[in-house]
């Protein structure tokens, strides 16, 4: 039965698990995306979620047409994947938008890369012709991320009747970064963008560095902000995601969230705390928020064996050597500040490198202090979410590459991401801060957090859609 509303993403809301008896099972996936997509999808009656099959278990399961209530995976061939989504998605895209080339090394685009873009343009076609296959006359398709950004312009030839939005979860790359591309990839990434009706980005900023580079002019002041494309206009709109309290609160009181912080209460003792939670993502600065922590320490030597630094470091895209060798250097880094500073009885940082939301979960509600200090980050949820749960209130030390960084700004102890002695000194003054004003903040901040969350966050973007 065709749908009238249709989420195109490169993960799911779910995988498969293959038994060695040959039986498959569907566990839920995880996930910023995935989570918030999920609650918001959860209300909208007969909707969609069309993703790729990731594991040899999900393309199992799309091959014995084995399948769950409003997701369709697509089985794209494991070579294309690749190509599409280590080659170009987060080799080429996601470092363009994040802006971590390495300038006097990177970018090369050669012939690799040209092959490479093929097998993305493959993939962005698959997804494509299957919106175009199951959406019902005049649906609306939201499709996701920089995964996905040729899909719009493809499904709008396929399918002119329909609504189209693309969100995009990173930031977007600012003009000078977005003219590295060769002219013809550049033409063909704005021309697949501007197929949608409207786009979406968690910033003002990332909105007008997507109109600037597409126009390759000064962004027009006015609140309908867009870009003129083959006699049609694409709306460019900022829809910053925010948390859903209720369900977090919730989620942070399970059972099981109650033993792991029982437990990090066990090892923590009555020490203030230090949070952060992060996949180890170049653009997370983890090794200068360690350098901070380290310096904290030296200028601050008062704090010696009354804090420990909770630091959650899961590794991400292992497959890619950069990532292997960076999460190498913040485990390294973690341990020489232990080696340094430790004694008998203190463990300065205490480094958790395993998935572990209920962890997570138990660490926010620990939090004295919460560090987000990324480089350049398209919201940085966990912003958000650590204030919402945080038991005693906590301090939120942000950096203004953080997407949440806006709406935050008022409430937290802002700094410059590269500023090492400034976010040590920040960390001084989060942890010196009276708790009535630590208790305020929190509320503050917590209520900035929930303005947008993912249900009305999905519905605003399809409201915007309808005619």
């Amino acid at each position: 039965m065709a749908s009238q509303v249709l989420v195109a993403a490169n993960r799911g809301p779910l995988s498969y698990a293959l038994a060695a008896d040959g039986t498959l099972s569907a566990r839920r996936g995880g996930g910023g995306l995935v989570s918030g997509l999920s609650t918001a999808l959860a209300e909208q009656p007969g909707a969609l979620w069309i993703c790729a099959a990731l594991s040899d278990a999900d393309r199992e399961a799309v091959r014995r047409g084995v399948s769950e209530p409003g997701v369709r995976m697509l089985p794209i061939d494991p070579e294309v994947y690749d190509g599409a989504y280590n080659g170009i998605a987060n080799s080429v895209l996601w470092f363009l938008h994040h802006h971590l080339y390495e300038i006097p090394r990177e970018p090369v685009f050669d012939a690799e890369f040209r092959r490479r873009w093929g097998s993305y343009v493959t993939y962005n076609e698959a997804f494509a012709a299957a919106c175009a296959e199951e959406a019902a006359e005049g649906a609306a398709v939201l499709i996701q991320d920089y995964h996905l950004a040729l899909a719009p312009g493809m499904l709008r030839e396929l399918r002119p009747d329909l609504r189209i939005g693309h969100f995009t979860h990173t930031p977007w790359a600012s003009r000078d970064f977005l003219n590295m591309l060769p002219d013809d990839i550049r033409s063909q990434l704005l021309r697949g963008m501007l197929g949608a009706d409207r786009l979406g980005f968690h910033t003002q900023e990332w909105a007008d560095n997507f109109i600037s580079g597409a126009t390759q002019g000064p962004v027009p002041a006015g609140p309908e902000r867009g870009v003129r494309h083959q006699d049609r206009f694409t709306h460019v709109t900022p829809y910053p995601l925010g948390v859903d309290a209720d369900e977090l609160r919730a989620l942070a009181h399970r059972p099981e969230v109650d033993d792991k912080l029982a437990a990090l209460r066990a090892e923590v003792g009555d020490l203030k705390t230090i949070v952060r939670v992060d996949r180890t993502e170049l653009s997370k600065n983890i090794l200068r928020g360690l350098l901070a922590y380290r310096e904290l320490l030296v200028s601050h030597p008062e704090w010696r064996e009354r804090v420990v630094h909770l630091a959650s470091a899961y590794p991400s895209r292992q497959d890619l050597t950069v990532y292997r060798e960076y999460t190498e250097s913040v485990r390294e880094l973690a341990a020489a500040i232990n080696t340094e500073f430790g004694t008998a009885g203190w463990q300065p940082v205490l480094v958790s490198v395993e998935d572990d939301f209920a962890r997570s979960l138990a660490a926010y509600r620990l939090a004295d202090v919460a560090l987000v200090n990324p480089v350049r980050d398209g919201m940085n949820l966990v912003a958000k979410e650590i204030p919402v749960v945080s038991e005693a209130g906590c301090v939120l030390v942000l950096s203004t590459g953080a997407g949440a960084y806006e709406e935050l700004r008022a409430d937290a102890l802002t700094v410059n991401p590269y500023d090492v002695t400034a976010t040590a000194e920040a960390l001084h003054a989060a942890l010196s801060m009276p708790a009535a004003e630590r208790a305020d903040r929190t509320k503050r901040l917590a209520v900035a957090a929930t303005a947008l969350p993912p249900t009305q966050w999905l519905t605003s973007q399809l409201d915007a859609l309808r005619p």
